[in-house]
This record gives structure tokens, sequence and C-alpha cells, in this order.
């Protein structure tokens, strides 16, 4: 007999619950095509991946009919590693990487082959997505595919059909107006497809980094005042008003001392350095982008930093200032996009606990800063008394 008590105790968590990425099948923005054959599809496909590859990067999955049959009439191709047993082929094609492999790729290694894809583009007669575009074709109807329609956002009408049918309709109401247009409205479609990766750019959210030990200044530099107030809350004002919403990486000590005064996130990877708050800051939100500043940048301008992002570039997977010398990415001032969450935690994997190795080793958008004496760094006494004294003289 179980007693009331038992009844209403909570839920037994065996795991840290984690804000998790917000994917579909393969990536952030994906759509998949379906209601026509596949050869008008990849068509489709193709004709948008070519007018809008300038400016994202655009990823295509389908199937192959062809291959498949081949292999059944003729066996595997001698010519090819997999068919003497190899697990895995790497080829390279001087135009681009060929990667072949032996065994299916599940749901979540098949997002870590997305991961660079601004756009996914789905033959969703093979596959599904978590956004369709519908074609109505009579060569190909949906009627018994209802199922796999459950974010429609566009539909195509092929080419004679005037008309989405009765049962669509029913299917669609009360989900808003859906456009139609004619599959030979590429203008249109490119427009709509430019659009959809438009809404799905991540919200930029910003990181006051100032949760180290400070140990050459022999007190926290957040807390210095250059400005009228303590470092932290300048950096922290310069963010917020850029920012979707803006927190204070800290340490456990600093968390306590913070109480209700700002926002904070308490590191969660420790011992990183700056890695470690930017760890933090994305797993605390990996859906959003991250513009993080260190405390210790007195000389930073908020005109700098509203730079930096109108220059943000959210195909890459960081947009960063060069140094002062021009020569590596400053990683304390960059804007991170979720891509980077994964690329961060492959590079600690690996044992770099450095996030400018990350940059240097990634498609990131390097920017050459207006004033380079805004990137001076102060970590010692008498360099606090210098730019006190240049601050001073402003």
């Amino acid at each position: 007999m179980i007693s009331n008590e038992s009844k209403n105790k909570p839920a037994h968590q065996k795991h840290t619950a984690l804000v998790r990425p917000q994917l579909g099948q393969f990536g952030r923005a994906e759509l998949a095509i379906l209601g026509t054959p596949c050869g008008n599809i990849k068509q489709l496909a193709f004709a948008l991946t070519e007018l809008l590859s300038g400016e994202i990067k655009i990823a295509y999955v389908d199937a192959d009919h062809k291959s498949a049959d081949a292999k059944v009439l003729n066996g595997p191709d001698a010519n090819t590693a997999l068919a003497h047993g190899s697990f895995l082929e790497y080829t390279d094609k001087i135009t681009f990487q060929r990667l072949d492999y032996r065994a299916a790729f599940n749901e979540y290694e098949q997002k870590a082959f997305f991961r660079q894809a601004d756009l996914i583009l789905v033959n969703g007669n093979h596959f599904a997505a978590s956004t369709q575009i519908i074609v109505i074709d009579p060569a190909k109807p949906l009627a018994k595919k209802l199922e796999k329609l459950t974010n429609v956002p566009l539909i195509l009408l092929a080419d004679g059909v005037t008309e989405v049918p009765d049962y669509m309709q029913t299917h669609l109401a009360g989900r808003g107006p859906v456009p139609v247009y004619s599959l030979t409205e590429t203008d249109k479609i490119v427009a709509f497809v430019a659009d959809f990766y438009r809404q799905n750019i991540p919200l930029l959210n910003g990181l006051v980094l100032a949760g180290g030990q400070s140990t050459r200044m022999h007190t926290d530099k957040g807390l210095l005042n250059y400005h009228g107030h303590d470092q932290r809350s300048h950096v922290y004002q310069l963010l917020d008003s850029l920012c979707a919403e803006t927190f204070v990486s800290c340490n456990a000590a600093q968390a306590a001392e913070l109480g209700s005064t700002l926002p904070y996130l308490e590191d969660r990877f420790l011992n990183l350095g700056p890695k470690g708050g930017i760890l933090t800051a994305l797993q605390h939100n990996p859906n959003a982008a991250w513009l993080t500043v260190a405390c210790d940048l007195p000389l930073l301008s908020a005109a700098t930093v509203q730079y930096l992002v109108q220059h943000r570039d959210p195909t890459k997977m960081a947009t960063a200032f060069y140094d002062p010398e021009g020569i590596f990415p400053e990683p304390l001032l960059t804007i991170w996009e979720p891509r980077s969450y994964a690329t961060l935690l492959q590079f600690l994997s690996l044992g770099y606990s450095c996030p400018r190795k990350a940059l240097i080793n990634s498609d990131v958008k390097l920017l050459t800063i207006p004033d380079a004496n805004e990137l001076r760094n102060v970590n010692d006494p008498e360099a606090y008394k210098e730019v006190k004294a240049v601050l001073g003289q402003k």
C-alpha cells in the first residue's frame, strides 16, 4: 500500500537537469521539403543553396537510391576501403573533403556533423525535420503523411495545381495563415527561407568576466573604481544596454558578496580561468550567443563594444577583435555563438584550456579594434595607477 506521504514526494532527480540546445533532427535551423518527387526537392534545394550560400552555410540531407540499387546488383565498389572491411574512409577530394562511414549515425552523432551549418535543407520524403515546407503535388500526395506535418510555415503548389486540398486545410486549421507560392516562384521562396534563417539567429546575452583570483593586483579587480563605481558594475552597464540579459561571471566567494546586487553566474567549470566562465554561461543558456568582456579592461569604451555587436557574424563560431599587436584573436572581448559551446568542450577534451586556442583554430570573424589602447589589460597596482592617471586626463 502506498502512503499519501510517498505520493506527495517529488520525483527523484538522478541526473542534473541542464538546459538543452533547441535543436531539431539535425540542427538549429532546419527545413524539410516534402510532397513532391525527390528530383523536384533536390532541384529546389540546389536553387536555394546557390542563391543563399554567399551569405550562410547551407547543408543538404538526402538519400541515394541509385547507390543502394547498384550495390544490390553489382556488389560493393571495390575501389573503396569500406568494401574491404574498413570502418571509416577519409578522402581528400582536393576541392572538398569526404568521409564515408560504415555505421549509421544516431540522432546525437548527426547533430555534431551539422553544427557548423547555418541552415539545413532536408529531403522530407526520407528524413524528418522540425519545420516543413510542403508541396501540393498529385505525384506525391501527403494525405497519408499528415503526422509528419508538425510545423508548416510555407506551402508550395506544383505545376498545374491551383489550390490547397481540403484535407490539408483541415490539418493546418488553427495554426494561423500560411503563405502559398507556386513551386516556380523561386524569388519568393528564397526570401522566405532567408527570413526563416534570420528569425533563428540567437539572441545576444552579456557576460562580465570577473571570476579571476586577482593574485597580481592583490585585490579583486572587479571592485576597482575607474569610472565612479566598481569596474564590475561599469562593464555590466556597458553590456546591459546591448544584450537581452547580462550576468557577472564569478567564483563562489564573489557570488556570496554579490547577493542580489547584480545577476551572476557562479563558475561551474572550476580552475579554468576565463574559459570556465564562458563555458558556464553557455551551459546556463546554450541557445544564446554570449558577449564576454573582461573586467580588467578599464579603457574599453561603449562605442567599441557597440562596434563589436554591430559587426557580429552569427554564421561564424565567434566574432572577436585582433589583439593590440594585430596577430591573434582577443578572447576576453568576444561574441561566442551557441555552436562555440561544443567547440570549447572539444578543445578542453584535447587538453587545451585557453579560449584563444579555439579561436585561432576555428571559423571566426576577426575585426581590427578602432583603438588598440582600449585592450590594455590592468593586472597589477602599477598599471592601475597609470590607467587612473590616463583616465584623469580625459
